[in-house]
């Protein structure tokens, strides 16, 4: 069974990877982009009030986190 994915909007998401060390690069438009040091790869994060849960579990799976690692990260 999956874990439940909390319902966030785009700036608590970017909050919760901030604490996994992702960083704010630049923001264009409606979207926030995100970069992590020692990786290549980036997050495009919608900034919208509430994220669907598609999306959210498709942030996730491209950070390399499982979704009770990201869930962890929104509680701290």
């Amino acid at each position: 069974m999956m874990p439940v994915l909390p319902r966030l909007s785009g700036r608590a998401a970017v909050k919760a990877f901030g604490r996994d060390g992702w960083q704010v690069a630049r923001q264009k438009g409606s979207h926030i982009i995100l970069v992590k040091p020692d990786s290549w790869a980036t997050l495009s994060v919608p900034d919208r009030r509430e994220l669907a849960p598609g999306t959210l579990r498709g942030l996730i799976r491209a950070s390399g986190l499982t979704v009770d690692q990201f869930v962890a990260l929104t509680k701290k």
